[in-house]
Parts: structure tokens; sequence; C-alpha cells
């Protein structure tokens, strides 16, 4: 049995501006860095025996700040990085429906039929991340183990663990810092948290995308 702890990065300017992401390399805000650190202080595992993250800066450092809590060196994984926004990415929601209306719409109503240009598929998406997942399960049996990623690769993951149809993604909810628990036996998963965000004070709250 492998204890997964999947948490989504801390804010970065992009997040408090409502612009899409994607596999573009965004820093954390100061926000961000302070969240990562709440997250350090009250993470809800007392041990950890591996950390993986994306290998994308917002992520990597907010996993780092976890590893040096509990003396664990992170490894990046370039299987954990964000949905790529395609031509998406540094837009607002505003510009995108203004430019890909229809696109725009299956965003949420239909992201099981989505095609962002020159992006990725949710289901594109999905394999990859679920691939890697199955891989770690193989590795670390019977361990903890932190995977440090994004709000659209997480939704993804927790909702093939959930068996959760991706036409229904947004139902999951992943703010920044957020922290999944789930228990990973021979197929059978059980989840023991979603969205846990209790590390964060009310200053260091805030919503992303």
């Amino acid at each position: 049995m492998m204890r997964l702890i999947l948490v989504r990065h801390g804010q970065t300017e992009w997040n408090a501006n409502g612009r899409y992401q994607g596999q573009s390399n965004v820093a954390l805000s100061e926000l961000g860095r302070r969240q990562a650190e709440c997250l350090a202080a009250g993470f809800p595992v007392q041990g950890l025996d591996a950390i993986y993250s994306s290998d994308l800066d917002r992520a990597r450092e907010t996993a780092e700040c976890v590893g040096r809590k509990f003396g664990v060196p992170v490894q990046p994984e370039p299987a954990f990085r964000e949905l790529s926004f395609g031509d998406w990415e540094g837009l607002t929601y505003q510009e995108i429906s203004t430019r890909w209306p229809e696109e725009a719409n299956k965003l949420f109503t239909a992201p099981d039929e989505l095609k962002i240009p020159n992006g990725e598929t949710f289901q594109d998406l999905q394999k990859r991340a679920l691939a890697k997942i199955d891989a770690l399960c193989k590795e670390h049996a019977d361990k903890n183990v932190a995977v440090f990623a994004h709000g659209a690769i997480n939704k993804t993951i927790l909702s093939g663990l959930m068996h959760i149809p991706l036409h229904y993604l947004w139902s999951i909810r992943q703010d920044n810092t957020a922290v999944n628990i789930l228990r990973l036996d021979d197929g059978y998963v059980t989840v023991e948290l979603v969205n846990g965000t209790f590390h964060l004070g009310s200053e260091e709250k805030t919503m992303g995308l």
C-alpha cells in the first residue's frame, strides 16, 4: 500500500491575474512563498519517503519547502508538468473566449471534448500522469510519496483514481497548496483528503487557475 500525497503549488502572479500558465515557467509570488512555508509547517503527514515534483519552478519551489522540513530531496519529473495550454498560455479567460469562443465554452462544459489550439487534451494529460503514478506505486510500495504538481493535472489524477469521468473534471477543487491524500493498494484506492488547505491562515488563502 502506497500513500500518495498530491499537492498543488503555491500562488503565482499569473494565478492572481487570472492568466493560464500551463507549461510556462512562472515563479511563485511572495504570497505563494508564504503559502509554501505554511504548508511545510502544517504538513498533514508525519513523514515522507520520497518527493517528486513537476520540473516547473512553481511546483519545485513549493516541494523544496516541504523537502527541507523532512530532509528528503525533491526529484523533478516532467511527467507531472501542467496541461499544455498551447496558444492560450499567458491569456485570461476573457481573452481566450473572445478569440476562441467555442473552445472556451468547452473548457468548462465539456473538457473531455476540448482541443486547445497547439495544446494538450485532458485525455493525454491524464494518460501521462496516471502512467507515472502507476510506476511510483510499483517502486514505492508501503511508502509515503508526495507529488507536487498543478491544478489541472491534479484534477485529472484525482478523477482517474476516483473513477470520475473527465467530463466532470471541474467538480474537483484544487486551491493553491491544496493537499490530497490517497491510499493505493493493488488498484484499490481509499481517499483520505481532498483539497485540504487547513495549513493556510485567512491571509494566505487565495484562489487561482
